[in-house]
């Protein structure tokens, strides 16, 4: 049980904190609202707490032993994660940033960074290291993690959601639209950089 309660903080720490999914979960609803973010909320999530289902299954155990695919997923997302920061960066309306954060796929959207994301991947194989215990029922010990890390990543990312919505008055001007566009490009670009720090595949 004790160990259940510290996984819970694990998770509440590991979603809450700035990533480059909360931060595209914000912009996106500071635009569009609850109908266009939600489904990059549950899609964010759903993708997390797979990979952390996956880790545990051991079908990602070359993970751990080949560092060069960890090297691999982090520079593909931050490829990816760069190339939408500057289409963002350049956004000077709601079509423009319609196209940059791909508007209507949110789900899809939000699903791919989480796989190509360095930090999850990391995040998982310290779920496995940390409170699973290999043996009996290590695979009932997973998929109940799993499901705590779904349930308690939604209320988590739906928050940076919220706070885009908040937002939401102050960029109705075309001129702070383009700023809120800027700064979100920025802090979509730092946060990508700094998984790769962070996982040290630089």
């Amino acid at each position: 049980m004790e160990s259940l309660v510290a996984f819970f903080l694990f998770a509440f720490v590991a979603s809450i904190t700035p990533g480059p999914t909360n931060v595209l979960v914000m912009s996106n609803a500071s635009r569009h609202g609850w109908p266009s973010a939600l489904p990059m909320v549950i899609g964010g999530c759903a993708a997390a707490a797979t990979i952390v289902l996956l880790v545990g299954s051991g079908l990602t155990r070359s993970l751990a032993e080949h560092p060069q695919i960890q090297r691999a997923i982090a520079w593909t997302g931050v490829a990816w994660l760069s190339w939408m920061a500057w289409h963002l960066f350049r956004s000077d309306s709601l079509g423009d940033d319609e196209r940059a954060l791909g508007r209507g796929r949110g789900f899809t959207v939000a699903a791919t960074l989480q796989l190509v994301n360095p930090k999850v991947w990391m995040m998982a194989l310290a779920v496995m290291g940390v409170f699973v215990t290999p043996g009996t029922g290590q695979g009932g010990r997973v998929a109940l993690l799993s499901l705590i890390f779904f349930l308690v990543a939604l209320p988590c990312m739906a928050i940076w959601a919220w706070l885009g919505i908040k937002a939401a008055a102050w960029t109705r001007s075309p001129g702070r639209l383009r700023w809120f566009n800027r700064a979100m490009a920025v802090l979509l670009l730092l946060t990508a950089w700094s998984t790769v720090v962070d996982v040290r595949v630089l």
